[in-house]
């Protein structure tokens, strides 16, 4: 029952974003992590990121679940078509991760510590198009809080 009532709510919230539910269960669904996808590179200062891109429903619904580690200064930058108050939990990821929200020029709007196999969401203060996942304190051992803002001429302020 409680099974039933997860599912039906994720169908409900992908629906709101457009995304309707799909025939087969992504490679994750499955225990499987998804491939390695397009990188960008970010800057935060002096610090470099390596981010895969997750842009669509299916790379962002599998994001880092199963993975069982991060390369250092790697992480996966999720990218929404609308900024939404876009939510995230940990339900299949196996390590601690932070994740920033971040305004459409970079700019960061809070960050979350979340914890592995959790089903907490963790949201953005506003609405937002962008959230940059790294492994738990990146940001913080590097001084990176929100109004600190990131770069990428790839990725940001493109419509």
């Amino acid at each position: 029952m409680k099974q039933t009532l997860r599912l039906a709510v994720l169908s409900l919230v992908l629906g709101l974003l457009g995304a309707g539910p799909t025939a087969t269960p992504p490679a994750a669904a499955q225990g499987q992590a998804q491939p390695t996808l397009p990188m960008v590179t970010l800057q935060a200062g002096i610090h470099l990121v390596k981010a895969e891109v997750a842009d669509d429903e299916r790379k962002r619904a599998i994001g880092l679940m199963f993975r069982e580690s991060l390369a250092p200064n790697h992480g996966m930058l999720f990218v929404f078509r609308e900024k939404a108050g876009h939510c995230f939990w940990m339900r299949n990821t196996l390590i601690p991760l932070s994740i920033a929200f971040l305004d459409d020029d970079g700019t960061i709007v809070n960050i979350e510590d979340m914890a592995p196999r959790s089903e907490d969401s963790h949201c953005p203060k506003r609405p937002v198009r962008f959230a940059l996942e790294m492994e738990q304190g990146w940001f913080a051992k590097r001084g990176l809080a929100a109004g600190a803002k990131l770069a990428s001429p790839q990725v940001f302020g493109k419509r």
